[in-house]
């Protein structure tokens, strides 16, 4: 991979992100939220937002400064933006779970704080989109990962904004009998966006470069994956403004989100096939944890979306859908930025540190950085506690469900506290030199290139 630039700020995004992740956990493990209240309760909106925006949404962000100049070959435009894109993003969504709490505690905290705190995350989602597209736009014609991360981008424009919409409706800022009709009615619009276009499609189209890149597997260039991106691209757009369309005129059923589903299974089949195929064509035969974890984080990807799908589709909305959008969220999404986070944190930390004295003294691998075996408990602590917590909200075993969220906690912590490990070279001690200056936690300062693994 030649002439690997570093984002500066991308370690940034990734720390504050996982303080969310832990917040959000712990939470839940105390009680607070779904299931131990109901499902649209304030709490739950707040563990909900947390998760989404302050884990999924910030280390997704993040992780696309650092790829979306390798995807391109070019580097970051406008990169000064992004620092203060973060501090507006969490800011803002400091403000917004304010503004949750106030519809519960009216006398604690304003109502306006929602119209406020949505405001800022526009704003900050705008700054980072307009960093990445107009990188992006450098860098055309666009390669296939690449055009995931666009319409990627477009979906996370079309989240925020339709949140912003919600946000200030229930604040009382602005009341407009459309802005009420969507608040009803496209609540599951908002979050099929945002889980299945901005988050989703966006981690498939990385995935695609990312596991090739770290399995040696050649990379695919296969009609089926033209098609996952031009289908997948397609039924975003429908739901889009097909959905807000019919929500703002009052007709939008359960047959809508329904169809969208079925067909976006049919594009999750195909993609499964390409991710299967890169596995078979892959050249490093044993894998390493962090695909040994995106293999399993794409297990869970490929049951919980079926389970949704099928659920869905035979008009039930119940214990069990949300025990599959638990699984959907915490088995695939968070399982394949923590593994992914287990082996891009090093490889950086790797260029950062070691890049600069290539060829001029021995220097460690990237595998060198962290020890597997510890990191694998953690691993599996963490996916067995997401498969109990599932099965506990399937249920309705609210005491068990805690339990395993406790346990996912430590498994969490576990995970991230072994990446922490790897950027401060705990386990290369003694594999460098002596006045090799260790890298700082929250940002990178060097921006080397690189020549490979």
């Amino acid at each position: 991979m030649p002439a690997v630039t570093l984002s500066r700020w991308t370690m940034s995004y990734f720390t504050v992100a996982a303080g969310f992740l832990l917040a959000a956990e712990t939470a839940m493990a105390a009680g607070f939220g779904y299931p131990s209240v109901a499902i649209g309760a304030p709490a739950t909106l707040i563990v909900v937002h947390m998760v989404a925006i302050g884990w999924l949404s910030l280390a997704l962000t993040g992780a696309l400064f650092q790829f979306v100049p390798v995807l391109i070959a070019k580097p970051l435009l406008s990169g000064n933006l992004v620092l203060p894109a973060l501090a507006l993003i969490a800011g803002g969504l400091i403000v917004l779970l304010f503004g949750f709490f106030a519809l519960d505690h009216p006398l604690l905290a304003e109502h306006h704080c929602l119209a406020i705190g949505g405001a800022l995350l526009v704003a900050g989602f705008l700054l980072a989109g307009f960093v990445l597209a107009r990188t992006l736009w450098s860098g055309r014609p666009l390669a296939l990962p690449a055009r995931f991360a666009g319409a990627g981008l477009a979906s996370l424009i079309a989240t925020i904004f339709l949140g912003l919409v919600f946000a200030v409706t229930l604040s009382g800022s602005i009341f407009t009998g459309w802005g009420v009709a969507l608040l009803t009615n496209a609540v599951p619009v908002h979050a099929f966006i945002g889980l299945a276009g901005w988050l989703s499609f966006t981690a498939m189209g990385v995935s695609y470069r990312l596991l090739s890149m770290f399995m040696l597997s050649p990379e695919l260039d296969r009609k089926s994956s033209t098609f996952v991106f031009a289908a997948g691209a397609a039924l975003l757009a429908i739901v889009v403004f097909a959905g807000s369309y019919a929500a703002i005129a009052g007709s939008f059923g359960p047959g809508t989100l329904v169809a969208g589903l079925v067909a976006g299974a049919v594009v999750l089949a195909v993609y499964g096939n390409d991710v299967l195929a890169l596995f078979r064509r892959r050249r490093r035969k044993k894998l390493e944890l962090n695909s040994q974890a995106a293999a399993m984080a794409l297990i869970l990807f490929g049951i919980s979306a079926a389970a949704i799908a099928a659920l869905l589709g035979a008009g039930r909305f119940d214990a069990l859908v949300i025990a599959a959008i638990y699984l959907f969220v915490f088995g695939w999404l968070s399982g394949l930025v923590l593994s992914q986070l287990y082996k891009i944190v090093p490889f950086l930390t790797w260029l950062e540190s070691f890049g600069p004295i290539l060829g001029r003294m021995p220097a460690p691998r990237v595998q060198d950085l962290v020890n597997e075996a510890r990191g694998r408990r953690w691993f599996v602590l963490y996916f067995a506690a997401v498969l109990a917590a599932a099965a506990a909200l399937a249920f309705g075993l609210h005491y068990l469900f805690r339990a395993a969220m406790a346990a996912q906690v430590l498994g969490t912590a576990g995970i991230l506290f072994e990446t922490v490990r790897a950027r401060r070279l705990h386990y290369a001690t003694g594999k460098f030199p002596a006045d090799l200056k260790k890298p700082r936690l929250l940002f990178c300062a060097a921006s080397p290139s690189s020549k490979g693994d």
